[in-house]
């Protein structure tokens, strides 16, 4: 009995973090986040000032203290902290600014208008990523409003630049300012809620990602006449050097994530979807799932492997001349832990022509190892999913992609990416990020501030 006594004494000293007026709290997501969509911060060329300064403004009427760096004074970055009682290292919420540029002409509303229609909000980084940017936005503010004591700092960091070079944006933060930023956990894009059919299906959280290597193939050859061919034509051997490296299939290789995602993708696919799954590993049955995914579902089969797709060809300027050099561009997106210059090697190696130069591109994210599983934040985003998207599970992906977590992963950050619900539809009708349509469920966009609250609360919240 008095260990009964005890259990609920000490119980009652763990109080919930207060409870936001949500009508309220999602009027005002609205006004922030047309007001952001409306604001053209296109990149290229790149000019978040606009973003940054209202962001400030509202961050400072709240008493939130906030900090601005910039490489250049039109792409600043801006960092904002809630002090904790420092019990823990911080919780850091990163979203960025710009957006990728738009041709108005293929849009039915303004890309910058953020219009309202059939339960939609259409515009510009409605997806990409002006909604992880409002509801990090909305957080700060509700933990400032309702004095929620924090056992973290919550840093907000809207950082610019994402989306082309991130020189002024990530890059410059990490090199000169990192300890602003320097946190346990980062929340950011690179995740979604996704509905098949009107039914909750999966929550994604990005846990790694793939490295761009962007290459270049360069041939050299004889100038001539074209009615005089020549064998070393550098047309014909720049086609055979792409045509050998886009025969090689690279070796497929699992991490905790993708080995994880693919467990659980098994779960909520239908007994033959399952079993493909299921036998990636199966040395008997790898060959053949992995040629079935390549053929029917590549994203699937890019997460298992480095991937190199030849993308651009450049060679000669007139009908009847040899041209006296041609090359090829090749995306090349890495494995996290992939040995590069040992993939280079073997790269050389395939096309088997000494005269071809590969020349490796720079890159501003380098390998790191994929965030865990086993942390506090995986497990909260798992219990928060449960309560807040009832009926999907929770899957750990690598992005074939990339984001500017790479940059905080390399300093040993654990980072997730997460996101609002979609329809997995809405992609194929031309409706996802960076398309010509681009919009949110404006429903999605407030259950997306509650994830957010719930899962920050949770913790950073001190009980």
């Amino acid at each position: 009995m008095i260990r009964g006594t005890l259990i609920l004494l000490a119980a009652g000293l763990w109080a919930a973090p207060p409870t936001p007026n949500w009508p309220s709290a999602e009027e005002e997501t609205l006004r922030h986040y047309q007001a952001l969509v409306r604001m053209d911060t296109s990149d290229p060329p790149g000019n978040e000032a606009p973003a940054a300064e209202y962001l400030k403004k509202v961050l400072e009427a709240e008493g939130i203290p906030c900090q601005v760096f910039a490489e250049n004074p039109k792409r600043p970055n801006l960092v904002a902290r809630l002090k904790g009682s420092g019990a823990k290292r911080p919780l850091l919420l990163m979203a960025h600014t710009d957006v990728v540029n738009v041709d108005p002409a293929k849009w039915k509303f303004p890309p910058f208008s953020a219009t309202r229609d059939g339960g939609y909000i259409y515009g510009r980084g409605t997806l990409d990523d002006k909604d992880n940017l409002v509801t990090a936005l909305m957080t700060m503010i509700l933990l400032k409003r309702l004095q929620v004591p924090l056992d973290r700092d919550v840093i907000f960091l809207a950082e610019s630049a994402e989306e082309g070079t991130s020189s002024a944006g990530i890059v410059y933060m990490v090199k000169n300012h990192f300890k602003e930023i320097e946190a346990e956990y980062c929340l950011a894009e690179g995740g979604s809620v996704q509905r098949r059919e009107g039914k909750l299906s999966r929550m994604l959280v990005g846990t790694t990602e793939k490295v761009p290597a962007w290459t270049t193939l360069r041939v050299k050859g004889t100038s001539g006449h074209g009615s005089v061919p020549l064998s070393d034509n550098p047309v014909v051997r720049i086609a055979q050097a792409v045509a050998r490296v886009a025969a090689w299939q690279t070796p497929m290789k699992l991490n905790d994530t993708t080995r994880a995602y693919f467990e659980r993708l098994a779960l909520i696919s239908t007994p033959e979807q399952a079993a493909r799954y299921n036998n990636l590993a199966n040395p008997e049955k790898s060959a053949e799932v992995q040629e079935y995914l390549r053929l029917h579902e590549p994203r699937h089969y890019s997460m298992l492997r480095t991937s190199i797709s030849p993308n651009i060809i450049k060679g000669g300027y007139r009908t009847n001349v040899i041209p006296s050099e041609a090359e090829a561009v090749l995306d090349i997106r890495a494995l996290p832990d992939e040995d590069l210059d040992g993939f280079f090697a073997e790269l050389k190696n395939r096309i088997g022509d000494p005269g071809v130069e590969v020349v490796r591109g720079p890159t501003t994210r380098g390998p790191a190892a994929p965030s865990r599983l086993d942390t506090e934040m995986f497990r909260t985003l798992e219990a928060v999913q449960k309560k807040q998207y009832p009926g999907a599970i929770t899957m750990p992906t690598m992005q074939t992609g990339a984001t500017d977590m790479a940059q905080l992963r390399e300093r040993g950050m654990q980072c997730y990416g997460i996101g609002p619900m979609i329809d997995e539809e809405d992609g194929q009708k031309g409706f996802g990020a960076h398309s010509d349509q681009e919009r949110i469920l404006e429903a999605s966009l407030y259950l997306f501030l509650r994830f957010n609250w719930e899962v920050v609360t949770a913790v950073a919240g001190r009980p």
